[in-house]
């Protein structure tokens, strides 16, 4: 992880309760588009670290026989819960857990999915553990959105204005990042395609899955998607957090006089690596 900066529970403290309200989907492909290219046929076992609630791992489920999702938030894993038991998907287990723990007595999976979470983790450790956790063939399968600044041409209403809100954030918790108790002056590292590599895995296999949606959204949810984050979790704000979503609403008011924004969801990057076979 980030020199300087260490993981503490408090990172997504409160952020479940805004998460799928707030993020944007993935493009809905995603699942066919992934199995089509590992071939899956409805057996193995997934494995989703950093699962958040169960974003990647519910729709994922029917791909495999059996599907596990860890994350050291309770909160997201109660959310993956109801998640769950709403789309009626029962091949499911939760485990509270950081990736650090793994294996964690989880066993051998045929796939293990990173949805923009390995980023948080300390890279090494858990790419070396993920690497012995899968059979000669399996895939470590990275989902992301892809960044690109999609087109606000053509919506029907004007696209949240987030170069503000990230402004006003700055403004009430400092120019700097906030994560959990520290701060991340220089984000979260990258360098992926290195530390994969030097844990035994080839690739990556980069797949594009076009999205094409364009969703509405109201001020409550741009509200819920800088809460969702963990640089606009709500226990970052303390007593004061009701002020600064009055700011914050006034802002959004200010930029849509109909309360009403559009934007396109992205693209849906997948990397994968495999284990050698033999």
């Amino acid at each position: 992880m980030t020199d300087g900066w260490t993981w503490d529970e408090s990172l997504f403290e409160g952020a479940a309760a805004h998460y799928e309200r707030g993020r944007l989907p993935y493009a809905a492909g995603f699942v066919a588009a992934l199995a089509d290219e590992l071939g899956l046929d409805g057996s193995g076992r997934l494995l989703d670290v950093g699962c958040g609630p169960g974003t990647v791992t519910v729709p994922l489920a029917g791909c495999f026989a059996e599907a596990v999702g860890v994350d050291p938030d309770a909160g997201m894993l109660a959310r993956a819960r109801l998640r769950a038991a709403r789309d009626g998907v029962d091949n499911l287990q939760w485990v509270r857990a950081r990736a650090e723990d793994l294996p964690a007595g989880l066993g051998v999976f045929r796939v293990v999915v990173f949805a923009q979470s390995f980023h948080w983790t300390v890279q090494d450790t858990v790419a070396a553990a993920v690497r012995g956790m899968l059979p000669p063939g399996g895939a470590f399968v990275h989902v992301a959105e892809v960044k690109e600044l999609p087109s606000a041409e053509g919506l029907p209403h004007p696209v949240p204005p987030y170069a503000a809100v990230a402004e006003l954030v700055r403004r009430w918790l400092g120019p700097v990042r906030r994560a959990g108790r520290g701060v991340l002056p220089d984000g979260t590292p990258g360098g992926e395609e290195r530390v994969l590599a030097g844990a035994g895995f080839a690739g990556p296999t980069r797949l594009r899955v076009p999205s094409g949606a364009v969703v509405r959204r109201s001020v409550d949810d741009v509200v819920a998607w800088v809460h969702s984050r963990s640089d606009g979790a709500p226990h970052l704000f303390g007593s004061r957090l009701g002020e600064f979503d009055a700011d914050l609403r006034a802002l959004l008011s200010a930029a849509s006089s109909g309360g009403w924004f559009a934007e396109r969801v992205p693209d849906t990057e997948l990397r994968i690596w495999r284990t050698p076979r033999g």
